[in-house]
C-alpha cells in the first residue's frame, strides 16, 4: 500500500470521526439496544459454529454433513422462521471464534459446567454427557477405569472431556500420560493401531463409535466421569439474551412433542431423561 493510500484512508477515519462527533446523541447507534435474535431474523440465517468430528452429534458423510446437530438445528431453524449455516473448524478455535463474533451460537455440544455457565449462556441440554473410555476391542487389559493406571490415554484438546480425564488420572496409583488431540477421528486411528490405550470422550460419541466398529472398540464400564449434560451455547452478554432465550423456547417444545427423544433415539440409540431449562451442574 503506498503511502498516498494510507494518509487517504487515515484522512477519512479521522473525517468520519469527527462528522459523528458533531450528531446529536439522539442518532448515534447505540449497542445496549442491539438484539441478537433480531439481527438474526433481519438476515434470516443463524450461523452456527461446530466440529464436524464429534459423531454422532457431527460428523462428514461423503462429504456431507451428518447427525444429530443438522437435524435438531433444521428444526429449530423451523421453529425460528430462519436457515442454518454451520462452519466446520477445529474444536479449539470454536469458543474463542463465539467470543469473537464469528458466529452466533455453538452448536459442539458442550458439557455444561460451572465455570461454563459464569461464561456463556446455555440453552437446555440436549443428552447425557458423563466422559467414559473407549478401549481396543481385544484388549483384555482394560476392562475397568481404573486399568489405564501406567498407560498413555487420548482426549480431545480443550474439551471438559480431557479435564475429567485429568482429575481421575490423578487419583490412580500410576502416572498416566495424556496425549491431547485436535481431531477425535485421530485419537481413535491412534487407539487402533494401538499407539494409545483408551480415548476418554463422553458416552454418546464412544457408544456410536464402538456401534459402528465393534471389531476394533469396545466402551469400557463404568463411565468414570461425574454426572453431566451436553447443550449448545451462545455469547453471555445483553445482547445475545434474545436469541437464547427463542432458542430455548424452540427446543422446550421439541422437547415436550417427542421429537428430542425421537432424535436421541436415532443417533443416541436411546432417549435420554435430560434437565429443562436453566440447571446447576455438578462441577
Amino acid at each position: 500500500m503506498s503511502l498516498d493510500s494510507v494518509f487517504r484512508r487515515t484522512f477519512n477515519r479521522l473525517s468520519i470521526a469527527a462528522a459523528l462527533a458533531l450528531l446529536p446523541l439522539a442518532v448515534l447507534p447505540s449497542s445496549a439496544h442491539a438484539d441478537q435474535l433480531a439481527d438474526v431474523k433481519k438476515a434470516g440465517e443463524l450461523v452456527v459454529g461446530t466440529e464436524m468430528q464429534f459423531a454422532p452429534f457431527d460428523f462428514l458423510e461423503a462429504g456431507k454433513q451428518k447427525g444429530l446437530n443438522a437435524e435438531l438445528f433444521e428444526a429449530l431453524g423451523q421453529e425460528m422462521g430462519v436457515k442454518i449455516k454451520f462452519l466446520d473448524l477445529p474444536w479449539p478455535s470454536v469458543l474463542p471464534g463465539l467470543e469473537a463474533k464469528k458466529f452466533d451460537v455453538v452448536a459442539g455440544p458442550i458439557i455444561v459446567t460451572k465455570a461454563r455457565k459464569e461464561r456463556y449462556h446455555f440453552v437446555s441440554p440436549i443428552a447425557e454427557a458423563t466422559v467414559a473410555l473407549l478401549a481396543g476391542a481385544k484388549d483384555d487389559s482394560i476392562s475397568k477405569p481404573e486399568d489405564i493406571a501406567g498407560k498413555t490415554v487420548g482426549a480431545g484438546k480443550g474439551s471438559a472431556q480431557l479435564e475429567e480425564l485429568k482429575a481421575f488420572a490423578a487419583t490412580l496409583p500410576q502416572k498416566v500420560t495424556i496425549r491431547e488431540y485436535v481431531d477425535n477421528n485421530q485419537a481413535y486411528a491412534d487407539l487402533a493401531a494401538k499407539r494409545i490405550v483408551a480415548v476418554a470422550n463422553s458416552l454418546p460419541n464412544i457408544s456410536f463409535v464402538a456401534a459402528q466398529k465393534s471389531n476394533l472398540y469396545k466402551v469400557v464400564q463404568p463411565p468414570f466421569g461425574k454426572k453431566s449434560y451436553f447443550a449448545y451455547l451462545g455469547r453471555k452478554d445483553a445482547d445475545a439474551d434474545s436469541l437464547i432465550a427463542a432458542l430455548d423456547a424452540a427446543l422446550t417444545k421439541m422437547h415436550d412433542d417427542g421429537r428430542l427423544a425421537a432424535l436421541q433415539k436415532k443417533w443416541l440409540g436411546a432417549e435420554m431423561d435430560v434437565p429443562k431449562g436453566d440447571f446447576e451442574p455438578t462441577w
